[in-house]
């Protein structure tokens, strides 16, 4: 499997650019408010958003500024929503460090959060860059319906394969989609190339969050959380969502009591572990998740050979196969 490094080469120009460009978007004349921004670009993860960006761009057209404020206006999203997401969790770290709303509050979190989504949009706005606005409220507007389905399952724990799937399609694909649509947008009007490209984004989206999801069953800390984390917050993934339907009457209704516990020993997380492997649940989510990268992998067949179109094979197999 490729690295992250070899799939960034077509792009690694563009990607080194982006980080000085996307930084200056983060410039405030709030001292206070400065300081949190700086917090918060330090943090940079993988930066696999804008990386998609630039590569769709690639495949499809000649990179140009639109795919800067493409990428900028994603990345500004994608971080606004992790900020949000990180207050509704409740979560003390992020990448090993302590989240907004724990260094300051959650109402400096919240506002953080509105702060860099508005500045997207405003990007978007002066640089009349009218379809992308279009594309990323879409994807907004689906990750909070997303959020919110999921609230209202997990808290009724009646969530059905179907239910699993429309969640992840809206909370995750829904964003690694307009990073896709939102790349070839900046270099072709064709909206039948977008509408294929945002399709190939959806597929590795879904991929990409089942592979969390197995992560949770074999991670053992590398992924930055503890194995069964998921379990502990009551999210009920693709793996369990098999188990259970696989198992019989008296054992579904043992796990569900322990899935139901607002506070779980470690000894329960690891037998409801347990009963997802011998019921054959990561296999099956597994197979779930090749199905999806083998249809953006066809997407992908289309296109004629060339580094950039390799470069983004070798993603959807990183998404299949990563360990973190």
């Amino acid at each position: 499997m490729s690295t992250l490094a070899d799939i960034r080469r077509p792009v690694a120009a563009e990607m080194r650019e982006f980080e000085s460009y996307f930084s200056k978007t983060l410039r405030s004349d709030i001292p206070f408010f400065s300081v949190i921004l700086n917090n918060i670009i330090r943090r940079k993860g993988k930066q696999l958003r804008p990386l998609l960006v630039f590569l769709s761009a690639r495949l499809n057209g000649t990179i140009t500024e639109t795919t800067f404020i493409a990428a900028t206006f994603i990345e500004l999203l994608h971080t606004a929503t992790l900020v949000h997401d990180d207050v509704v969790d409740d979560a003390s770290e992020r990448r090993g460090l302590p989240t907004v709303n724990v260094l300051y509050n959650s109402k400096i979190a919240v506002l953080v959060g509105d702060y860099l989504l508005a500045q997207g949009l405003l990007i978007s706005v002066s640089r009349k860059r009218f379809e992308m606005l279009g594309i990323v409220s879409d994807a907004v507007r689906e990750i909070v319906k997303g959020e919110l389905i999921q609230l209202q399952k997990t808290r009724r724990l009646d969530i059905r394969e179907e239910d699993y799937f429309r969640i992840i399609r809206m909370k995750t694909a829904a964003l690694i989609a307009a990073c896709t649509a939102c790349g070839t947008s900046s270099v072709t009007d064709d909206q039948e190339t977008i509408d294929k490209m945002k399709s190939f984004g959806e597929n590795v989206g879904v991929a990409f969050q089942i592979k969390d999801d197995l992560l949770d069953y074999t991670s053992n800390g590398l992924t930055g959380k503890r194995e069964g984390n998921d379990i502990k917050e009551k999210k009920i993934t693709l793996p369990l969502i098999h188990a259970l339907r696989e198992a019989g009457p008296a054992e579904r209704r043992k796990i569900r009591r322990i899935i139901r516990k607002k506070k779980k020993s470690r000894s329960e997380i690891k037998e409801v572990i347990t009963f997802v492997k011998n019921h054959n649940g990561l296999e099956y989510a597994e197979t779930k998740m090749q199905e999806y990268a083998d249809r953006a992998m066809h997407i992908l067949e289309g296109y004629p050979e060339s580094e950039t179109r390799s470069a983004m094979m070798e993603f959807v197999i990183f998404s299949t196969l990563r360990k973190k």
